[in-house]
């Protein structure tokens, strides 16, 4: 049985922002099967019997090496690809940084860790993100 095509997954997903109101973002390898080369915010899948939350805080704290703090559940969504046949539910959290200094502890899975203005964001984002983006940006403006 394979993750997200017999079964659904479920990934977490953290929007961190820094005191700028800067949104970490991470390019994905050529190494990503899915969307090589576009820009993300930090995900992590939920394992068994870990809670939404603690998932996210370990995701993280292995991919690049920060302590986060989870401030609020943004939204949550499914993600139906069908033309790849993948099905996954994303839960998005709003979260910031408390201790550590972002560093790409996967370097095989991410080209590069950068923050970018809400407003100055890269052209190649997942599908996914420019979603959230802009309802995390319809939220501050509320």
């Amino acid at each position: 049985m394979i993750k997200g095509k017999d079964y659904i997954w479920v990934w977490c997903w953290a929007f961190i922002l820094n005191d700028e109101n800067e949104l970490l973002l991470m390019k994905r390898s050529s190494e990503c099967r899915n969307k090589a080369w576009f820009w993300s915010i930090p995900w992590g899948w939920v394992r068994l019997f870990d809670t939404l939350e603690d998932s996210l805080v370990r995701e993280c704290k292995e991919e690049i090496w920060v302590e986060i703090e989870i401030l609020k559940l943004l939204s949550v969504t499914d993600d139906i690809i069908l033309e790849e046949k993948q099905h996954w539910v994303s839960p998005q959290f709003l979260c910031k940084i408390v201790s550590g200094e972002v560093t790409n502890l996967e370097p095989h899975k991410c080209e590069e860790i950068k923050y970018f203005p809400l407003d100055e964001l890269p052209e190649k984002l997942t599908n996914t993100t420019i979603d959230w983006v802009r309802s995390l940006k319809e939220m501050i403006k509320k």
